[in-house]
C-alpha cells in the first residue's frame, strides 16, 4: 500500500475510503439504485450450481449479461465487470448465489443480490479513481 506523501492525497484517500466503506456495508444510497433486472416470475429456487455456463453476455456494447438461477429465472443486466470481480480468492456475485443452491430466494434476498451487484460495480469505479491518485 503506497503511503500518501502529503495531506491533500491523504484526505482524498480518506474521502474515497469512506465512500467505499458505506458501499461495502450497503449503507450508501447508491446501492438502492438497482442496475439489474429480475424479470421472470417463478418459484425463485436456485437450482443451478452457478457454473461458468450459467452467466452469459447479452449486451456486448454495455458488457452486461444474465445469470440463470433455474431453467426459467435469471438476474439480468449484470455488468460483466461485477460478475468477474474478485475479492480475495472468490467472486462475490457467483459465491452469493452458489451458497444459496437448493434454496428459495425471498423478496429481500432478491433485493440484497441486486445491491451486491451495484456495490461491486461501484467498487470497481472507485478503485479506478484511487488508482489515478498520485502518491508521490
Amino acid at each position: 500500500m503506497p503511503y500518501p506523501k502529503n495531506k491533500t492525497v491523504f484526505r482524498k484517500l480518506v474521502e474515497l475510503g469512506g465512500v467505499l466503506r458505506t458501499i461495502h456495508l450497503l449503507e450508501n444510497p447508491v446501492v438502492e439504485q438497482y442496475i439489474t433486472t429480475y424479470p421472470e416470475d417463478g418459484d425463485n429456487m436456485v437450482t443451478r450450481r452457478i457454473l461458468k455456463k450459467d452467466y452469459e453476455i447479452t449486451d456486448t456494447v454495455n458488457q452486461t449479461g444474465r445469470v440463470w438461477i433455474n431453467a426459467k429465472q435469471y438476474f439480468g443486466d449484470i455488468p460483466h465487470a461485477a460478475w468477474e470481480f474478485y475479492i480475495g480468492g472468490y467472486q462475490p456475485a457467483k459465491k452469493w448465489l452458489k451458497d444459496r443452491h437448493g434454496r428459495e430466494l425471498g423478496f429481500v434476498d432478491i433485493q440484497h443480490y441486486q445491491k451486491i451487484i451495484v456495490a461491486l460495480t461501484e467498487t470497481g469505479k472507485l478503485m479506478k479513481r484511487i488508482d489515478k491518485i498520485r502518491f508521490i
